[in-house]
């Protein structure tokens, strides 16, 4: 009889185990809608390495220590990047063209604008031109920066000072709105 006991018992459990695990299910659509509700991130990836590719060839990589991806919003997707992020472009010959570092930035997948703050850094390895700012605007889908911030901008042979600033992302063509600095010209440049 006890035997028979301990077999009742264990089958019990046993079955009040198994209703448990598949009871539980989670809608995936439900889960995000959760997690945008509560303002997490849907995924977390550390210590990020990405490479981009167009038809086989590097033309950028980003790295960062934490990339927060919050995709699941609906009406602005972003990636966020608390620790920091660099980005190295690639020219066609496959060398370090422009490079962009900063302490946090903000990426909209939507509208492919993003956010650089603290010690934003960019730099034209092939015409040694040097961005400092605090703050800089990324309109990936132009190719353009901007910033309102103050700025330090560093050529071969001139340094500026100033208030806004907009360029071509590699650094060329470039609006300077409140500046200070020696500029060097050439009669023919005139």
């Amino acid at each position: 009889m006890n035997q028979f006991l301990k077999t009742i018992k264990k089958s019990i459990v046993v079955v009040f185990a198994t209703t448990m695990l598949f009871s539980c299910t989670n809608d995936s659509k439900e889960v995000r809608d959760f997690l945008a509700e509560k303002n997490l991130p849907i995924g977390i990836a550390k210590d990020a390495y990405h490479v981009y590719k167009d038809s086989g060839k590097v033309t950028s990589k980003l790295i960062t220590p934490l990339l927060n991806d919050f995709s699941n919003r609906k009406d602005h997707p972003y990636n966020e990047f608390p620790e920091g992020v660099k980005i190295i472009n690639f020219d066609n010959n496959g060398k370090d063209s422009v490079t962009v570092i900063g302490d946090y930035a903000l990426s909209y997948s939507k509208t492919l604008i993003s956010e650089i703050k603290g010690n934003v850094v960019v730099i034209n390895h092939t015409d040694h031109t040097k961005l400092e700012t605090s703050q800089l605007f990324w309109d990936q889908k132009n190719e353009y920066f901007f910033t309102e911030q103050s700025y330090v901008l560093t050529t071969a042979t001139d340094t500026f000072y100033g208030i806004g600033f907009e360029s071509k992302q590699d650094l060329s063509k470039w609006v300077q709105k409140q500046f200070t600095g020696q500029i060097i010209t050439n009669e023919k440049d005139l």
